[in-house]
Order: C-alpha cells, then sequence, then structure tokens
C-alpha cells in the first residue's frame, strides 16, 4: 500500500489557520504548569466537545494527512493518527497530540470495501483509530460456515484488519426522549427541530415508520404529528411534522423531572463521554468507540453510525444521543440490554438535519 502525500505548503498554511482557532477557542491557560524544555510539546487539555470540533477542524483543512482520531478522556488530549511528517507540526500546533501510524484513511477505506464484500448479518465494521485498523465485529447470529468465512476473510487482510465479537443480535431497537406511538410501534423521539419550511417537527429513527404514519405522544392518543420524510436501510433517520399548536421545546428528558436544553449539533469523536434518553430505559450514559460504523441489521446495512456502550432497549429507538447542550445521534440499533450491558449503534444528528434540511430550534 502507499501513503498518500500533502504538500508542506499546504499543510503549513492549514497549521497557521488551526493555531489561530487553538488559541481562541480551545487554549486552556496553564499558568500553574510546569515549565518545560523549548521543543517539548504539551498538548492542550481539552473536553471531549472541544476535542471533537478540533478534529472536523483537522481533518477539513489536513484532509489525507490526517488517519483518524480519538479522544484520550483520561489525559483530556485529542489524539490525531498522522501518515506524513510535514502534518505532525500542524497538528501539535492546534493543542492536539500527533501520532504516526502506519495506515492512511484511504488505504483504510479500500480494506473497508473488501469487508463489505463478505460482510454477513450480524457484521459490524468500522476504522478503529486507536489500533489502525479496520475492526470488524460479528454477533452470536453468525456461526458455522458463516462465522469461518468472516474469520478467515479478516484474516487475509493481514495487519490492516481486526476481529471480534459481541453478545447478543444486531438489530434495530423497535417497539430518547418522550415516548411515541403510531400504529403497531412505539419508539422514541429525538430532538425537535425547526423544519425547511420553518414549521416544527421532530427527529427519530427511520425504522420506527413509513412516510404518511401518523404519530401521537400516548398510545392510541391524538395525533401530534405525520412521518414525512423516512429512510431505512441505508440511513437510518426519519423526520415527523407537528400538526397544530403543540410545546417543542430544545431540549430532553433526563427522567428525574429534569430536562436538559439542546443549543446546536455536534460530531462525535471515540473517546467521548456521552449520555442517551430513551422511552423504555430512560437515561444512560456510556463511551464513543467508534465512529463511522457500518452495520448489518437483517433488513440491510446502515452507513455510518456511531458505536457506543450506551444500553438500550426496544422502544429507546430515535432517541437522543447527546454530549451536553450538542445534540449527537439516533437511536438505531444494536446488542445486549440494560440489565447486562451492550453495544448501541446511532445515526448522527448532524448528517439526519442534513438530509431532511432541518436545523435545531
Amino acid at each position: 500500500m502507499t501513503h498518500r502525500r500533502t504538500s508542506n505548503r499546504r499543510l503549513m498554511a492549514a497549521a497557521a489557520g488551526i493555531v489561530a482557532l487553538a488559541a481562541g477557542t480551545f487554549a486552556v491557560a496553564q499558568a500553574n504548569a510546569t515549565p518545560t524544555a523549548p521543543d517539548e510539546v504539551i498538548p492542550n487539555v481539552l473536553t471531549s466537545l472541544q476535542a471533537g470540533e478540533l478534529a472536523a477542524h483537522l481533518t477539513g483543512q489536513l484532509d489525507d494527512a490526517v488517519a483518524g482520531s480519538y479522544y484520550d478522556a483520561e489525559a483530556g488530549t485529542l489524539v490525531v493518527n498522522v501518515v506524513d511528517e510535514s502534518a505532525r507540526a500542524a497538528v501539535e500546533d492546534s493543542g492536539a497530540a500527533a501520532r504516526m501510524v502506519r495506515y492512511s484513511l484511504g488505504e483504510l477505506a479500500d480494506v473497508r470495501s473488501e469487508v463489505s464484500e463478505f460482510a454477513v448479518p450480524g457484521t459490524a465494521w468500522t476504522v478503529d483509530p486507536v489500533s489502525n485498523t479496520v475492526r470488524v465485529t460479528v454477533d452470536e447470529t453468525v456461526r458455522g460456515d458463516a462465522l469461518a468465512v468472516v474469520e478467515n476473510s479478516v484474516a487475509a487482510l493481514g495487519d490492516a484488519a481486526t476481529f471480534a465479537t459481541v453478545a447478543g443480535e444486531f438489530e434495530p431497537f423497535v417497539t430518547g426522549g418522550d415516548a411515541i406511538f403510531s400504529s403497531g410501534a412505539r419508539c422514541s423521539l429525538g430532538f425537535n427541530v425547526t423544519t425547511s419550511a420553518g414549521t416544527p417537527g421532530f427527529l427519530t429513527a427511520g425504522h420506527c415508520g413509513e412516510v404518511g404514519s401518523t404519530w401521537s405522544d400516548a398510545a392510541g392518543g391524538a395525533t401530534i404529528g405525520t412521518m414525512s420524510q423516512s429512510v431505512f436501510p441505508g440511513s437510518d433517520f426519519a423526520l415527523v411534522d407537528y400538526e397544530g399548536q403543540v410545546d417543542s421545546p430544545s431540549e430532553v428528558n433526563l427522567y428525574d423531572g429534569t430536562a436538559q436544553e439542546i443549543t446546536g449539533a455536534a460530531e462525535a469523536v471515540v473517546g467521548q463521554e456521552v449520555r442517551r434518553s430513551g422511552s423504555t430505559t430512560g437515561l444512560h450514559d456510556g463511551v464513543v468507540t467508534a465512529v463511522d460504523v457500518s452495520v448489518s441489521y437483517p433488513q440491510g446495512v446502515v452507513e455510518g453510525t456511531i458505536q457506543t456502550t450506551v444500553c438500550a432497549e426496544p422502544g429507546d429507538s430515535g432517541g437522543a444521543l447527546f454530549a451536553g447542550s450538542e445534540a449527537v445521534g439516533l437511536t438505531s440499533g444494536g446488542s445486549g440490554d440494560c440489565t447486562s450491558g451492550g453495544t448501541t449503534f446511532f445515526y448522527p444528528v448532524t448528517d439526519a438535519l442534513a438530509e431532511v434540511g432541518a436545523s435545531l430550534p
């Protein structure tokens, strides 16, 4: 495999812009820090939200020289993988820690494409920035000859891929936020939004219903909205347009008599601490373990999901994944439950908003 390269001039120009960004938004005062040698680089101490925002800027400006990133919660540091020495200075000047790795994102994207050729229902695959490999995970429904094919195919990819198993079955959680009901289904409201027409609506999971389905906030209750957009599989999001006068604050139910205000949307970053609100299990927290994950449900593959350690159960589908006041994801599916724990996938809110043309109030 051949590493991609970015010109020094472009990288240095990007570094200058990122330095200014770090000084304005991300710089943390270190008045009491121990003096260091002139050539020693000390990464800025960042929150996970700040790390996610910085990661997005670095990826956008350094492009192929960046090979993924993750948040080191213990150190409060964004770690950025690079495949070009010229990118190291740009990353370090931004306040992040640079880490040289073997495989570029382009090379790992090629590996992901190969995995998609042999993946079966019950398989999830993603670029893991910590190991700098494509991590392939199967649930317990993948067994016998199918399991052997996946294991052998991953092994044939060499050190560019790793294999893991999880208990339970990857499936959409059909049956975060408040409960919403339709004919034969109960899901959870994700986030209240303003539609492209300037009217109120809300996001939920695409697998919860079809376009034209009507929704209420109580079983057998009056209709509060109609689903105008729904995509599943491929993606997993839906937009419901409110009907009449419905109170639709930009907040998430914390199931303790209080709510978390939501002021914007953010991209997830590996290592980030997040919380999920859903109508079956209420509020639970966990950590982002992967982003841009492809997961094969029995109904088909959903691309671009966020993988977490947050538990969820049927009825939590569509519920809100958030970090502080930032919306992050919509509950899609996974394995396990909130008694034994499990793996849950979320569809990114930023992608859903872009697809339906909505904005957070």
